[in-house]
C-alpha cells in the first residue's frame, strides 16, 4: 500500500490539526539529535519559538517494509502513536502539539521549546552533581503528577530519565519524548494485588532472545539487534501482576529499565515508578544504582542486587527503596507515593503553580543563536541520518559533528548560552 495513503489514515481524524509550512518556519538551530530524529529550533510566523523534531522519511518507508509484521518494530506506528499522544494532553507538565510537518523527504511535528535544557544538565550544574532534599522533592513531586495523567490515560511512558525531563521557561518541568511509550487497556493502575502471601514463581532456564537498540545511557532500547537472556535469568525471579494486560515490548533505557522488562514477563504502568526511583536515586547521589562495567552486568544488578542506600534513614531514602523494588506487584503505588512521608509538605493542587521553582532559566538570546548561513531542514536531516540500500539507517556522527563545529563557529552564543548545546554527538531531547 502506498505510504501516502497510510499518512492520510494516521491522520484522518485529526480534520482540524495544524499542519505546518516548513517555508513559512524560520530556523534558528539544531537543538540536538536522537536515535531517529534531530530537533530544530524554529520561529513561526507569528514570532513563537518551538521545537520541531524532524525524521528522514526514507527511514520510516524501509524500516516499515522490513517490519511489517512486527507492532514493536513498526517505525511508522510509533510516529503516529507519538503524534497523537501529543495531541491528547492538555496538563501543564507535558508538552503541547503546535503542528505536524509532512514533506516528500521528512515528516515532523512541533511542540513547546523548553528554555532550560534538561535535568540532568541542571544536575552537572551543581555542587558535587547532587541535588539537595527540598530541591528533589519538588521535581519529584512533578513527575508524580505527569506520570499520574499519562497512565489515567492508558498510557505507560517507559523511558523515564532525566533527558527526557526538560525545565520550561518558567522553572516548572516539562516531559518529553513518547516515541517509546504504549497504551495499555485502561483498567486501574490502583488495583494491583500486593498480596505478601503470593510468592513470585521461579522460572526454568531456558534461552530466549530480545532484541534492542542501545548507545548509552542517551538512547532508547527497542527491537533491533539480540540479547541472550538465561545468564541474566538464572538466579532470578519473576512475578505476574493480573491488573492490567501487559506489554511485553523490550524497550528503555539502559541504566533505567525494569527488571520485568529485562526479564520479559510483562509490565504495566509500575515500570514508570521503578524509572522514577533510579532517577531519585541519581539526584541523590549524582550516579545511578546498577550501573555495571557493561550492558550485561547492569543488567544483572537490576535483577539481582538491592539499590545501595548510602547514609543515615530518611523518607527520601525511605521512598526510593519502595521504588526500586523489584516484583512490580510489591512496588509502591501511585497512590501510596502521594501519601508518602517524603511528600507531606506537598501541596498537589498547586505545586504545578508555584511561582518560583527552584531553577528559573536564563533568557536565552535567540537573535544571537542564528548564524549566517541558512539551514535547510530537510538536507541537514539526510546528513545526519543516511539509508543505506538494505534500509538501514546510519547515524552520520561526522556530519552531525561537523553541522554542530559549524554552529559554534557562527556565534559563541551556541556554546556559552544555548540552552541546549549539544555536548557530544549523542545528545537526546527526544
Amino acid at each position: 500500500m502506498h505510504e501516502g495513503h497510510h499518512h492520510r489514515r494516521c491522520h484522518d481524524q485529526d480534520d482540524d490539526m495544524l499542519y505546518l509550512d516548513l517555508k513559512k518556519l524560520k530556523v534558528i538551530s539544531p537543538l540536538g539529535r536522537g536515535a531517529k530524529g534531530v530537533v530544530f529550533l524554529v520561529r513561526t510566523e507569528n514570532g513563537e519559538l518551538l521545537a520541531l523534531k524532524a525524521i528522514l522519511r526514507s527511514s520510516i518507508d524501509k524500516k516499515k517494509k522490513a517490519a511489517s509484521s512486527s507492532h514493536d518494530c513498526n517505525e511508522y506506528r510509533r510516529i503516529c502513536f507519538e503524534r497523537q499522544v501529543l495531541a491528547s494532553f492538555h496538563h501543564p507538565l507535558l508538552p503541547k502539539l503546535h503542528g505536524v510537518l509532512i514533506t516528500d523527504k521528512i515528516v515532523g511535528y512541533a511542540i513547546d521549546y523548553c528554555s532550560g535544557r534538561d535535568l540532568n544538565s541542571l544536575r552537572k550544574k551543581q555542587t558535587e552533581k547532587m541535588f539537595s532534599d527540598d530541591i528533589i522533592r519538588f521535581y519529584a513531586a512533578e513527575l508524580v503528577l505527569a506520570l499520574e495523567y499519562l497512565h489515567n490515560s492508558g498510557i505507560v511512558y517507559r523511558d523515564l530519565k532525566p533527558e527526557n525531563v526538560m525545565v520550561q521557561e518558567n522553572g516548572h518541568l516539562m516531559l518529553v519524548d513518547f516515541d517509546l511509550s504504549t497504551k495499555l487497556p485502561s483498567k486501574s493502575p490502583e488495583t494491583r494485588s500486593v498480596s505478601s502471601e503470593t510468592k513470585p514463581q521461579i522460572k526454568p532456564k531456558k534461552k530466549k532472545k530480545f532484541g534492542f537498540f542501545f548507545k548509552r545511557r542517551d538512547s532508547g532500547i527497542s527491537p533491533d539487534d539480540s540479547v541472550q537472556r538465561e545468564e541474566l535469568e538464572s538466579n532470578s525471579m519473576s512475578s505476574e501482576s493480573d491488573s492490567v494486560e501487559k506489554s511485553n515490548s523490550f524497550v528503555g533505557t539502559e541504566e533505567y529499565v525494569g527488571p520485568e522488562i529485562i526479564l520479559g514477563d510483562g509490565h504495566d504502568f509500575s515500570v514508570d515508578w521503578w524509572c522514577l526511583g533510579v532517577m531519585l536515586y541519581e539526584m541523590l547521589y549524582g550516579t545511578t544504582p546498577f550501573r555495571g562495567a557493561n550492558r550485561k552486568e547492569t543488567f544483572y544488578r537490576i535483577i539481582t542486587k538491592a539499590p545501595d542506600l548510602t547514609g543515615e534513614w530518611t523518607p527520601l531514602r525511605d521512598l526510593i527503596g519502595k521504588l526500586l523494588e523489584k516484583d512490580p506487584r510489591k512496588r509502591i503505588s501511585v497512590r501510596e507515593i502521594r501519601g508518602h512521608e517524603f511528600f507531606r509538605a506537598v501541596d498537589w493542587d498547586t505545586i504545578t503553580e508555584m511561582p518560583r521553582p527552584p531553577f528559573i532559566p536564563e533568557l536565552t538570546d535567540v537573535e544571537g543563536m542564528e548564524g549566517n548561513k541558512e539551514i535547510d531542514v530537510e538536507s541537514y536531516v539526510q546528513r545526519v541520518f543516511k539509508v543505506g540500500e538494505e534500509g538501514k539507517v546510519e547515524n552520520n556522527r561526522k556530519s552531525v559533528t561537523a553541522n554542530c563545529e559549524e554552529n559554534r563557529r557562527n556565534k559563541d552564543v551556541w556554546v556559552n548560552n544555548h540552552p541546549t548545546q549539544i555536548q557530544n554527538d549523542n545528545f537526546l531531547i527526544f
